[in-house]
């Protein structure tokens, strides 16, 4: 006969009351490891995303998404031309906001050369980018469909083609556009400030086609990222950056903050949880003492009772567990921001549970123990 079964069986109601209420905390655990490997895939997600080996800056910055950096737009020529470049684009990054059917969209904008590095590898709906102009690619995370014709500075754009999981550090989705139309929003004024430029005599206002964020490369197989990215260096005017510089720049300076925060608030919630789970198996052995020492006095071994505390502890963090990574799993999608949560993840907490659980019990354990069998038979 196993004790711990029938008496879950006995108080039914209370135990899932407990479970529902332990899972809601797990849930919580889970949603804050998921969001802390979203910022982190967020933030690597944007520098990952041209499969480029080099990128080439503004030289004196660590750009273009720790610093601004700005370079002449024929730097492309020359570092196509580099020994051990296979190709090469430029790009360019910035976050706007744009009116869509009454309500307001933040958007990141990534200007690209089609047929060259920078732009989406996979369209999940539509098609890429065809025309020279006032074509975009949106992520589905801004509500766009293909189709949908979006006011971007003076220009209405059509949405073409959409793309999953592509936001930058801050949660913003990416759209997709041509760099001369990138450029061209860039530097774009609103019709005062052009007038007060034509007053002036600067009828062109700045020029539109002048300058780029980055240049993007990739490279033979064979070649070493290094010794090209030192070769672009002695020019005096530019800088140049890994993949590995570039991703590392990003997780101990963009996000890095935001990264460590979340973090101390998960170490947090982990103590707290677990403190909640010790409290709780100590209230539930406290409550059946009598039941304990009646247990005893009829001759029962203490494994018995050692095998009725555990157990219940056991299920409680399990059946908490398991209903908590439920419920974030059908909740996650529904997050402003990506949650991503790993199969090592979940296994993780898991194990951590059932450790806490286990000497969360001991408490209890020595609570049972020291009964008195003589307080069964006391009332």
């Amino acid at each position: 006969m196993n004790l711990a079964y029938r008496d879950v069986r006995h108080n039914l109601f209370r135990f899932v009351l407990t479970c529902l209420g332990l899972s809601l905390l797990m849930a919580v655990v889970l949603a804050m490891i998921g969001i802390y490997n979203g910022l982190v895939a967020d933030a690597l997600n944007i520098v990952k995303a041209p499969k480029v080996d080099l990128w080439v800056v503004e030289s004196g910055t660590q750009g273009p998404f720790a610093e601004a950096s700005q370079i002449p737009a024929d730097t492309r020529d020359a570092v196509a031309r580099l020994h051990g470049v296979t190709a090469a684009g430029s790009i360019t990054y910035q976050t706007i906001e744009a009116p869509f059917r009454g309500e307001t969209l933040r958007l990141y904008v990534i200007g690209y050369q089609p047929g060259y590095p920078g732009g989406p590898e996979t369209i999940a709906e539509g098609r890429g980018l065809e025309r020279s102009h006032f074509e975009i690619i949106a992520d589905r995370k801004t509500g766009l469909v293909v189709g949908d014709r979006l006011r971007l500075g003076r220009d209405r754009f059509t949405v073409v083609g959409l793309v999953e999981d592509t936001m930058n550090s801050g949660g913003d989705p990416a759209v997709f556009i041509t760099l001369r139309d990138a450029q061209q929003l860039q530097t774009q004024l609103a019709p005062p400030a052009q007038r007060v430029l034509m007053a002036r005599g600067d009828g062109n206002g700045p020029s539109a086609q002048s300058t780029v964020a980055a240049v993007i490369a990739r490279l033979d197989p064979g070649a070493n990222p290094d010794s090209v990215a030192q070769t672009v260096r002695r020019w005096k005017h530019l800088g140049a950056l890994t993949q590995a510089d570039q991703e590392a720049i990003l997780l101990q300076s963009v996000v890095d903050r935001a990264k460590r925060q979340i973090g101390l608030f998960l170490g947090i919630l982990l103590s707290v949880s677990a403190v909640v789970i010790a409290l709780i198996i100590y209230t539930m052995t406290m409550e059946k003492l009598k039941q304990i020492a009646t247990l005893k006095l009829i001759g029962a071994p203490d494994r018995t009772i050692v095998g009725l505390i555990v157990q219940q502890s056991v299920a409680l963090g399990v059946v908490g567990w398991a209903f908590g990574l439920i419920l974030i799993l059908l909740i996650k999608d529904g997050f402003p921001r990506r949650v991503v949560l790993e199969p090592v993840n979940a296994a993780a907490l898991g194990a951590i549970v059932l450790g806490v659980c286990i000497l969360a019990s001991g408490l209890g354990v020595r609570a049972a123990l020291k009964v008195d069998p003589a307080t069964a038979i006391g009332g």
